[in-house]
């Protein structure tokens, strides 16, 4: 098992040219949030947008619209219709698999649900998309009731589980998972060999098929906090928008994402720090990484 270091995470940035714009920066569709859990797509937005995408396609459900473009200001929005449930409806996938063929990534299920529409969305998005995928939350909660369909997906897709949520779509228990973490990630990898893994927790493990195990070391107790996952998939699919492989984004979403929290830490304490305080400490990570 190999550890993620400063080095391997500076190398492997995304490079902007001087003569970058919006448009040569990547395209983010970011679909997320639902009447109960807007602060979801406000963290994953903010957290896109601090890690450098040139354009951020904000999707969100009508209900939650004035919450989120109330708290975030750089994002393109696209409201859709509100399912019976108060999320994302199924009549909206049509139109947003459109928009999807002129982004470089896609983020779905932070804070979406795990309802019959969200389930169709992802089972939808899975066999069709031909941009990655980076799939949270309740994308994954709806991807548990057929696991399978991840052999038919026709783009590279990421998996960001905390222990719970992989015990679903893996069949372990949360129990087995934590006594072998590093197995755990194996196995499920070698089945599905067009995912990256990536299972959060006290040493979050990054696993593709074909490559090695990697752990990683930045991060504390201060992040077990309800959004912090939140952060970290605005991270990862932020650089994959960019341009990074996915495998390679996930190894420096990871390590990013602790480094940012161990920032908030020393500013806030593990008791009083907050998703939000990490997100606001991106760019001294970016810093701290670019200065070793």
């Amino acid at each position: 098992m190999k550890e993620i270091t400063s080095d391997f995470v500076r190398k492997n940035l995304p490079k902007r040219p001087q003569n970058a714009n919006k448009g040569t920066m990547g395209t983010l569709l970011s679909i997320t949030g639902s009447y109960s859990m807007a602060g979801a797509s406000i963290l994953s937005a903010k957290s896109a947008l601090k890690t450098g995408v040139g354009l951020l396609r904000q999707v969100v459900p009508q209900s939650i619209y004035p919450i989120v473009a109330g708290a975030v200001y750089e994002p393109v929005f696209v409201t859709v219709e509100d399912s019976i449930d108060k999320t994302v409806s199924k009549n909206a996938v049509d139109y947003l698999l459109s928009l999807s063929k002129t982004s470089t990534a896609v983020l779905l299920g932070c804070g979406l649900k795990n309802t019959e529409d969200i389930q169709i969305l992802v089972e939808r998005f899975i066999c069709e998309s031909e941009v990655p995928l980076i799939i949270d939350a309740d994308g994954i909660n709806a991807l548990s009731q057929h696991i399978d369909i991840l052999d038919k997906a026709k783009c590279e897709v990421v998996l960001t589980p905390h222990p719970k949520e992989f015990s679903r779509i893996s069949g372990l228990s949360v129990e087995d998972i934590e006594k072998d973490r590093e197995k755990a990630v194996a196995v499920f990898t070698d089945r599905y060999k067009n995912i990256t893994l990536v299972l959060k927790g006290n040493g979050t493990l990054v696993k593709r098929y074909g490559c090695e195990t990697y752990i990683n070391k930045t991060g504390n107790e201060g992040m077990a906090k309800g959004g912090s996952g939140d952060v970290l998939s605005g991270i990862i699919s932020s650089l994959t928008a960019q341009g990074v492989e996915t495998h390679i984004s996930s190894l420096c979403g990871v390590y990013i994402h602790g480094l940012a929290g161990d920032i908030a830490k020393e500013k806030f304490t593990e008791i009083s720090m907050l998703p939000s305080d990490t997100v606001n400490c991106i760019s001294e990570a970016f810093k701290k990484i670019k200065e070793n």
